[in-house]
Parts: structure tokens; sequence; C-alpha cells
């Protein structure tokens, strides 16, 4: 019985978002006032348990907030001054094969874009591309929805990873191999559909390799350091390595220069690996920056049915060097300096901010009760009960589905953050019981929620405002929904292997 209640917040928020397709604030808010309840009248919730579990989920959601503010800002700010469109201009530019062209542009532009913003957009800036290259609408958002999944996870300075190692509170140098890993193999899978819906099924050879090339660049980038920028360097060296893998007829070369806006996109977006790099690899620098730190202490609590959950320190920031904090530079750079640089073009500030709050106030609602649903379940042991629950009905082979649970959770999201958020505290109560690897299952659920990007409706439904699809999202998901499960399964197969080792 306290199996399905403890399930109860989860399945109203799925409910909420896949059958009466409310937004993820309100899905979110509904999920945790159902939460609350169960909560109080099951698992004995208190005023205490209560405080200490919201104001602890206050501070994983600021973390979150710090990211996604300043990283829309910073792309809308780019985005006006044209930089983002004479960057995909230029990649048009620079390979005359339009089929290899197509790929790479659902496969890895889409990818850098999800790296710059998220939010459904990778799909409703790519897709008009690939239209423009004759491109059916639907092919165009279903081959773009496929492509970028692969980058979800990492993107957005990792946003999605840092939360889930934060929300579970896991070591993000041991979960990041697995997960690159898993990725890796969604990485040459994701190509090889998009070759297949846009019928450039003959370029498999050049997927592969260049698959395996980008997947080898995110894992080395994640193992010297970089983790917050290994997918934005992956989806760099795909574009680079589709260039070098595009046939080019004899004689050619390049017919444009590149416009003023190309640069400004570049130089904004190339400082900002650059102060990442800095601060990462040199070692006395990043160990001088974090030493400023700022936190929360807790005291033990425990609900009047007895469950504890011990003393502790809330989230820690390192400000210094908090990706938000790096993205603000940026920012800075980009307002100050590069409209220096021979005149070139920069974006209004109070447009891009407007378009920054459009985007951002939703997500980030969504966001703040999702987090406080995660901590009030992890306080008052709902969540120890769903992982008991699920242990008991799949045992061993559990591995199998974790990836799946992670895809739904970001389905009914639209959010990766908001899968691991709901599912990675669970992941890792059943790995415990069942005495395996946290990592596994953790890895897994966040790769599950990367993949859950393709189908997911709400990033669809952005995806398709500019293609002219709206409304439409049904016939997308036909083409996403059975591609996306096929992978889902080889990972979740991929995952039962090693946890068998």
């Amino acid at each position: 019985m306290n199996f399905l209640l403890a399930l109860l917040p989860i399945l109203t928020v799925l409910t909420l978002m896949l059958v009466f397709r409310t937004g993820s604030h309100q899905a979110g808010f509904a999920g945790w006032a159902v939460g609350l309840v169960i909560a109080f009248l099951a698992f004995g919730l208190d005023g205490q348990v209560l405080w200490v579990s919201q104001v602890k989920s206050l501070l994983v959601t600021l973390n979150v907030l710090l990211v996604i503010w300043p990283a829309l800002f910073l792309y809308h700010l780019v985005d006006q001054a044209g930089g983002i469109r004479a960057m995909a201009a230029e990649l048009e530019n620079l390979m005359p094969d339009r089929g290899w062209l197509s790929i790479i542009q659902a496969w890895m532009l889409s990818a850098v874009v999800e790296n710059l913003s998220g939010f459904g957009l990778p799909i409703a800036i790519t897709s008009p591309m690939l239209m423009a290259l004759g491109v059916a609408p639907v092919t165009a958002v279903a081959a773009t929805a496929i492509g970028h999944t692969w980058a979800v996870t990492m993107s957005g300075m990792a946003l999605a990873f840092r939360t889930l190692v934060d929300v579970t509170g896991s070591d993000a140098g041991v979960l990041f191999p697995t997960t690159a890993l898993l990725l890796g193999i969604v990485v040459v899978l994701s190509g090889l559909a998009v070759s297949f819906v846009l019928k450039q099924q003959k370029h498999w050879w050049r997927v592969i390799l260049l698959g395996v090339i980008v997947a080898a660049a995110q894992y080395f980038a994640g193992l010297l350091g970089l983790i917050p920028v290994a997918s934005f360097a992956a989806a760099i060296v795909g574009i680079l390595g589709g260039i070098v893998l595009c046939r080019c007829p004899r004689g050619w070369h390049p017919k444009e220069r590149p416009v003023p806006a190309f640069f400004t996109g570049v130089l904004s977006y190339g400082f900002l690996i650059l102060v990442m790099v800095v601060v990462i690899a040199i070692k006395p620098l990043n160990q001088l920056l974090s030493g400023v730190t700022w936190t929360l202490s807790f005291p033990e609590v425990m609900t009047r049915s007895g469950y504890t959950t011990a003393a502790g320190n809330g989230y820690l920031f390192r400000f210094l060097i908090h990706p938000g904090t790096l993205i603000f530079l940026t920012i800075l750079f980009a307002l100050l300096v590069v409209p220096r640089i021979k005149n070139l073009p920069i974006g209004k500030v109070r447009p891009a901010l407007k378009l920054t709050t459009r985007a951002a106030i939703p997500a980030s609602l969504g966001t703040l009760f999702m987090i406080a649903l995660a901590s009030l379940m992890e306080h008052t042991g709902m969540t120890l009960q769903i992982a008991q629950g699920l242990s008991q009905l799949v045992g061993l082979v559990y591995p199998l589905f974790s990836p799946l649970v992670g895809m739904v959770g970001a389905f009914a999201t639209g959010s990766n953050t908001n899968s691991n958020v709901l599912f990675g505290a669970m992941q890792k109560g059943v790995a415990q019981l069942l005495a395996i690897s946290p990592i596994v299952l953790l890895a897994a659920q966040t790769v599950g929620g990367s993949l859950g990007s393709m189908i997911a409706p709400a990033k669809l439904a952005v995806g398709s405002t500019t293609t002219g699809l709206k409304g439409r999202e049904g016939e997308v998901l036909r083409i996403t929904l059975p591609i996306g499960i096929g992978i889902v399964l080889l990972v979740g197969v991929v995952a039962l292997l090693i946890s068998l080792n």
C-alpha cells in the first residue's frame, strides 16, 4: 500500500503532463501538493522535516537557476546579432554535399545549439535549415529531435548531469566515465537513426567513424576535468570532423567570406570555453577560487514514523568557479569587448532579457516544484519505499529498465534535469537494495533522460513552432518514438551487462 502511495505524486506529474498536457510548472506544483498531503497522512511528515527538506531543495534549485538564466540570456544576445544563424550559414558554405550536410546539421549543429540554449530551441533553430535543403517539415523536426539527444545530459555546462550528482550525493568524477560510455553508444546510434530518417544511409560509414570520434572527444574531455564543456567540445569536434569527411568536388573552395556576426558567435562562446578551461586546468587558480564557498548546515530530522535523515550540509556553492559565474563573465565580454572588435554586432540587452524571461520563468517554476517534491520524498522515506517496491518486482534485471525510467521522466517533464531530480534518488536506492553499482543505474538514468528529449511533447511543441507544424507533433512522435525506445533498450542491455560484471 505504501509503495502505491509513494508513487502517487510522481504519477500525478506524469498524468497531468501526458494526458492533460499541462506545463511542467503546473504539474510540478500539483505533484508537490499531492506529495505533501501523502507525506503528512501516511509517512509521518512534521514541520521540522518539511522545513529542512524544502530549504535544501531551494539551495539545489538556486544552483540550477544560476545556470539557466545566464545561459539563455547569452544565447539570445548572440542570436539577436545574427551570430547563431551566421555560424550555421558558414557550415553550409563549407560542405557542398547537401546529404551529408543535412546529417551534420541535424546531428551535430543541433547539439551545439543544445549546449548553448536547450529548451527545444535546437529543434526550432535547426529544422528550418534542413527544410531549406529540401527536407520535409515532419522529417526535419524528427531528424533534429533525434540528432541532438546525445548532447542533452552534458549540455548547458552539464546541468542535468550536475543536478543528478547534487540530488544523489554522487561523485561527478566517478559517475562521468560510465555516463560517457553509454552516451558514446547513443552518439553513434542517434547518428545512424538520423541518416535513416533523412534517407541518407549511404553515409553510414562516415556516421559510425565520426560518432566514435565524437564519443571519444566527449569521454576524454571529461577525464581531463572539462565535464562542463565536454559535450560542447565534442559537438565542435563533430562539426569539424564533418567538414573533413565531406566529399568535395575537385577544385571546390568556399565561395563566401564569413559575415561579422559569425565572429560574434565564435568569439562569445569561444571566450566561455577559454575561461572554463583556464579555471579548470590551472590547478593553483582553481584551488584559490574554490576556497570561496557558502552553504547551510541542517540538523538531523526524523518523521513521526521514525524515518531519519542525518545532519549535514546543503548544496555547497563555489561561486567563483560556478558555471553561472563564468557565463556571466562571458556576457560582460560579449557586451563590452566584442562590439569594440572591428565593430562586430551584438544584441540589445532589453530584448534579450525579455526573450530570456519568457522562456526561463516556466522552466524555473517547474524546476522549483520538481526539486521540492524530490527532496520531500527523500526526507520522508517515500523514495526508499518506491525503490524497495521496484527491486522486489524486477530484481537483478532492473538495469535493463533503468534508462527507460529516465526516458519516461523526460517525456513527461520535458527535461532531462527534472527527470534526474524525480528519479535519481530512487535509482540509487534500487541499486543499494539490489547490491549493484549505483553508478550504473545513475548513468543509465541520465542517458535515458537525454534520449527522452526526442519524444518529449514539450520540446517537440517548441521545436515545431518554426516549421509550421504546431499541433502536428503527433506525426513527429510516430517517427521518433520507436527509434527512441529501440535506442533506450539497447542502452539498457549494456547497463545490464555492466552491472553483472
